[in-house]
């Protein structure tokens, strides 16, 4: 199979689909592999790293993408890449359906095969694809609020940690998964009290024992979020339901009876925020208010470290693409029921219920794609 690496052009977007070394893979297991120039080097992996695991390079992205089967990315494809799309076309990356109509339509109407990584599922139920990126945007979320924070930055001028004789900054996490636990682990490593929700009161009880009771738990419900979200400087909101539209569950009477200053960080704004008032940012104009409280919704936050990011993706995507790559995409999906959850819109069908709940659109089951 020949597979199509292209150079992410979404702002700031510095990841790049697959390391040198998942190259190297591709390449010894048979497949060509071709790379637009330049798409590594925003991850430290330079055009003669890829050249070296025996990719060719590949001047325009119209060429790649014209020339290619299979194209892996990190980010949802934007309106300037609509036009390469073409009708069998493998497309392999994070799409986050639910919140995007347009990129919908547009997939359907090509007749694109498209894999996308935030649904597929493993052995046990859990969203491996998605994860790496999930632990990124986790540990970053801290590190954001703590600097929006900063006076200078439109915060309330706390030091997440507090010193002696100073109270520490209070942090509420909404979402007891990935994104919630890795933002925990770093917000007490600061050194900040920290209270997190969530609806599942078994993972509530694993939570407290993981953080040996340091972490203060609470049932998800209207009213512990109104005094949680009151309470405090900063609120992360880490709310998952793969491949819907993330439920609103801090409204705007919430926002609005924060303190002056007080920080979001909405992680979950990739498939519409679980904030009310949360909408998409990028890393150019990053945040904005509203009622007094800082908003940052930039939809690609890993996209900041992209070499950790980049290198953490492959790690989880390469044993996936190769199967898709040595089966065929229609034959991975029917050897692989968990890869199949992955597969969102097939050659002009939407076979993701959640999406097709979300934009109220017909759902085809995979049952009728795959026999």
């Amino acid at each position: 199979m020949k597979i199509g690496v292209p150079k992410e052009i979404k702002d700031h977007e510095a990841r790049v689909g697959v390391t040198p070394a998942g190259v190297k893979a591709l390449i010894a297991a048979g497949h060509s592999v071709q790379v637009e120039k330049g798409a590594g080097e925003g991850s430290s992996f330079p055009d003669s790293e890829y050249l070296s695991a025996g990719a060719q390079m590949i001047a325009s992205a119209e060429e790649l993408w014209n020339s290619s089967d299979l194209i892996v990315k990190v980010k949802e494809p934007i309106e300037a890449e609509f036009r390469f799309f073409r009708p069998g076309l493998v497309l392999f990356t994070y799409l986050h359906l639910a919140p995007l109509p347009e990129l919908t339509n547009k997939l359907l109407e090509s007749g694109v095969i498209g894999i996308a990584y935030e649904t597929v599922r493993d052995r046990q139920g859990s969203l491996p694809l998605l994860t790496p990126m999930s632990e990124v945007a986790g540990r970053m979320s801290v590190q954001v609020g703590a600097s929006y924070l900063e006076k200078e930055r439109g915060g309330r001028g706390i030091l997440l940690g507090g010193v002696p004789g100073v109270a520490p900054a209070n942090v509420t996490i909404i979402g007891g998964g990935i994104v919630g636990t890795n933002a925990a682990k770093v917000a007490l490593g600061f050194g900040a009290r920290v209270t997190l929700l969530d609806m599942n009161l078994n993972r509530l009880r694993d939570l407290d024992d993981i953080f040996n009771g340091r972490l203060n738990t609470l049932a998800s419900n209207t009213h512990n979020l109104e005094v949680a979200t009151r309470e405090a400087d900063l609120v992360i909101g880490g709310v998952l339901i793969p491949g819907t539209t993330a439920p609103k569950l801090v409204t705007r009477s919430m926002v609005a009876a924060m303190k002056p200053g007080a920080v979001i960080v909405d992680v979950a704004i990739d498939p519409g925020g679980c904030v009310e008032t949360a909408r998409p940012t990028s890393h150019s104009a990053p945040s904005y208010t509203v009622d007094g409280v800082v908003h940052y919704c930039v939809t690609n936050m890993p996209g900041a470290v992209p070499h950790t990011s980049t290198l953490a993706l492959t790690n989880a995507t390469l044993p996936y693409l190769l199967r898709i790559a040595n089966l065929g995409a229609l034959e991975a999906l029917k050897q692989d029921a968990g890869l199949a959850e992955g597969l969102n819109v097939c050659q002009g069908r939407l076979v993701h219920r959640g999406v097709a709940e979300s934009q109220q659109r017909p759902f085809t089951p995979l049952s009728e794609i795959l026999n």
